[in-house]
């Protein structure tokens, strides 16, 4: 009976020593702390860009993970010298604790180790013996989970510090603004003492309680030699901080939106500190400037290449300005595209043999249903290879190629390539497209051009990012070649700099491919540029959208994009792409492949579809007199000599614009009367275009409006006779221009020159 009355009990003490073993297990909270911190946001070498206050008000940081060396050991030494040696409760304080608060008659001391701290952090509940107890137990069971390095790490992040200051890290910059890592060792014991009394003793009240509080624990680290004499002298000298400091500013516009993608979470971004605060300072410094002309808003964005990271990030500047659209994040914000769009067409029509570098494209009025585009200069040159029509930014030939290319293939390149606000069908922008009748973001613009330089670079085509790392995978499939990137970044480098001089005379001046753009009304104003080792963009403007005269992006953002070049390492230009082209005999006038009639020939690089482009259309041989004034048929030139050559010729209308800039242009002589029936009109419509609608709106005293037709004629002193349907009007020479007011209706358009050559056209008047 007794054996089995002992063995009951042995039985129930074994069960609850399991339960009570069990509840010590588990009686510890899986996450010791449940509350919001601040948004953070660093640099790629932990540099604090900004941060935004937790939900609470509280400027508590996500916890360390690590203490500062000299932060630990002036923790440690003031609020637990014996840390290192116990296992989360230290018996003699304690014992020490209670015979002073007994002796005294009231609680003077607590005798709790650093991780018992810890656990009362963590409950926030009143102070009481059995509160006392209940945190001996939990800090034992810290002490089982977490190494001391993790537990003291732990303590810092959520100490009290004053005011609405919880955390060291948060700490350090409020009260010094720097890291814990660069405290010296006066700010690493005042900061160690603080949490002690943080409601009485603080850097803005009871200073010299605080000062005194500091100097004994610096006292201890030199008895225990744990620092110099001199560095103890120096300490004691050191005064204490005064009114807090305002955490860093960098960046505000990605902090911000960190704040809203990842609230209360560190984020280590690629953004390199040092480059961030340059060119913010210096986009302050042309803000300065452009504000005087009205223009209020400026972004720029910097992109290291050889890793496809951002290396700064400016969405706007006078973030603090509540006014002017200074908090907008241009960066992200869609803008009209202007012309940044061209060298993509150009690069796209290369890489599918639609053209050659320096092929020969339309420059002359057109009306392509309504659509009449317009170079900057209100100038037409005829006839302008496509290579300076990039660097020269024209218009009309922009969009005679895209005609040519297509508009709904380009969309489609467009979207492949990154640009994510082309959300409307391709119908939708038409030949506008190259214009800037789409937005674009100056992020993508920037990632775009970058691509095309990772391409150049032997490099993946990979997303552009503002993190140090990415969380997934950002390969993305090639859609850019070498060859054709080449050929486009040896146009836009010709592009004219702002400086106005010859920038290849210049060794100091790195070669830079770069493009601007300017939108419809200046309202948006754009350059993008890129060398082996950088990609820049830059935007200015209005966030409102509204327009300023001089808002251009050679005058503005231009300057500023070299600027911010400028103060980034040079770098060597690319090395040409090894077999990525093919040799070819071109044409030297029309840069079409060599046709039988070119004498005048190049031998040039181009990329493999180009071969498939046509042989020159613009050389064809004529016989001519003697005196080369009159062309004449060899069956009828009869005994008299000629003379056989090969002749450059172009359209009628493109030669009418292209004589005006090339005087060295020899135009076809007339036939000679007895010898000649020219198969070859001699002149062309340069306005309207067959089968235009046109509109002639009211003018202000009520009239109706004209339309003024031009006809471009290879003779310069040609007559030409105007019919309108069935009736004559009159006749023009040297220029043929006339200004009409049919009615509404279909109509058609016939003129005769004095050789007897006819030329009709039919137009629909609203």
């Amino acid at each position: 009976m007794y054996f089995q009355q002992t063995a009951k009990r042995k039985k129930a003490l074994l069960c609850v020593m399991l339960l009570l073993l069990t509840g010590y297990i588990f009686c510890l909270p899986r996450e010791l702390f449940d509350v919001s911190c601040a948004t953070v946001v660093t640099d790629r070498n932990g540099e604090l860009l900004g941060a935004r206050i937790a939900a609470d008000g509280q400027w508590r940081f996500p916890p360390c993970d690590t203490v500062a060396e000299k932060l630990a050991i002036c923790l440690t030494t003031f609020e637990d010298r014996y840390y290192r040696y116990h296992w989360g409760v230290n018996p003699c304080a304690l014992g020490r604790a209670l015979v002073r608060n007994v002796s005294a008659g009231r609680v003077i001391s607590g005798g709790s180790t650093i991780t018992m701290q810890t656990i009362r952090l963590s409950r926030q509940k009143k102070r009481t013996v059995g509160e006392k107890l209940i945190e001996i137990i939990l800090a034992t069971r810290l002490e089982f989970r977490y190494s001391k390095d993790r537990i003291l790490a732990l303590y810092a992040s959520h100490a009290p510090f004053g005011g609405n200051v919880v955390g060291v890290d948060a700490a350090a910059w409020r009260y010094f603004g720097h890291s814990p890592d660069q405290l010296s060792w006066a700010e690493a014991a005042t900061l160690a003492v603080l949490p002690n009394a943080p409601a009485t003793v603080h850097p803005s009240r009871n200073r010299e309680a605080l000062r005194k509080k500091r100097d004994r624990l610096l006292r201890q680290l030199y008895q225990r030699n744990v620092m110099d004499a001199m560095d103890y002298e120096l300490a004691l000298s050191e005064a204490l901080p005064s009114a807090p400091h305002p955490l860093p500013q960098s960046a505000p516009h990605l902090v911000s939106y960190f704040h809203q993608h990842r609230p209360g979470k560190q984020t280590v971004t690629s953004l390199d500190h040092g480059v961030q605060t340059h060119v913010e300072s210096l986009l302050e410094r042309w803000h300065a400037t452009f504000v005087q002309s009205d223009i209020r808003n400026l972004a720029a964005i910097v992109v290291d290449v050889r890793t496809n990271r951002v290396l700064a990030y400016c969405g706007n500047v006078n973030f603090m300005s509540q006014h002017s659209g200074n908090q907008v994040d241009v960066i992200r914000a869609p803008r009209s595209t202007g012309s940044i769009l061209k060298p993509l067409l150009y690069y796209a029509a290369l890489q599918d043999g639609d053209i050659l570098p320096h092929m020969l494209l339309p420059d002359i009025p057109m009306d392509i249903r309504g659509f009449s585009p317009q170079n900057f200069n209100r100038q037409f040159d005829g006839a302008v290879p496509a290579s300076q029509v990039i660097a020269r930014s024209l218009n009309v030939p922009s969009v005679s190629l895209l005609s040519r290319y297509g508009a709904p293939k380009f969309y489609g390149f467009l979207k492949n390539a990154g640009l994510s606000t082309l959300t409307r069908p391709s119908s939708h922008y038409g030949l506008s497209l190259i214009l800037g009748g789409a937005e674009a973001t100056l992020w993508d613009m920037t990632s775009v051009y970058a691509d095309m330089a990772r391409t150049l670079n032997g490099a993946a085509r990979t997303t552009c990012s503002f993190l140090l790392r990415e969380e997934t995978p950002g390969n993305r499939p090639e859609i850019f070649r070498p060859g054709a990137v080449w050929q486009t970044f040896d146009a836009i480098k010709e592009v004219n700099r702002p400086e106005d001089i010859d920038w290849h005379t210049l060794p100091s001046m790195q070669t830079i491919a770069w493009k601007t753009g300017t939108s419809f009304g200046f309202r948006d104003a754009w350059a993008v540029g890129v060398t082996p080792a950088y990609a820049v963009g830059i935007w200015v403007g209005n966030a409102s959208g509204e327009g300023k005269p001089g808002l251009t992006g050679a005058r503005t953002a231009g300057p500023v994009m070299f600027d911010v070049f400028n103060i980034l390492p040079a770098s060597a230009w690319f090395e040409p792409p090894a077999g990525a082209f093919t040799e070819v005999d071109v044409c030297r006038l029309s840069g079409h492949l060599k046709g039988r009639f070119c004498d005048d020939t190049e031998t040039l690089l181009i990329c493999p579809n180009g071969q498939k482009t046509t042989a020159c259309p613009y050389h064809k041989p004529v016989t001519l007199t003697v005196d080369e004034r009159f062309r004449v048929y060899e069956h009828c030139a009869g005994d008299r000599e000629t003379v056989r050559q090969n002749r450059f010729v172009l359209p009628p209308a493109w030669e009418w614009f292209y004589r005006q800039h090339h005087p060295e242009y020899k135009p076809l002589p007339p036939f000679r009367a007895d010898c000649g029936d020219d198969a070859q009109l001699p002149m062309q419509f340069i306005y309207p275009h067959g089968h235009a609608h046109v509109s002639l709106p009211k003018q202000l005293d009520g009239s109706r409006g004209q339309i003024t037709f031009e006809l471009a004629h290879s003779s310069g002193n040609a007559t030409v006779y105007w019919h309108l349907d069935e009736d004559y009007v009159t006749a023009t020479r040297d220029f043929h221009k006339l200004s009409l007011s049919p009615s509404a209706g279909e109509h058609s358009v016939t003129v005769v020159d004095d050789e007897g050559h006819t030329l009709s056209i039919r137009i629909v008047v609203d």
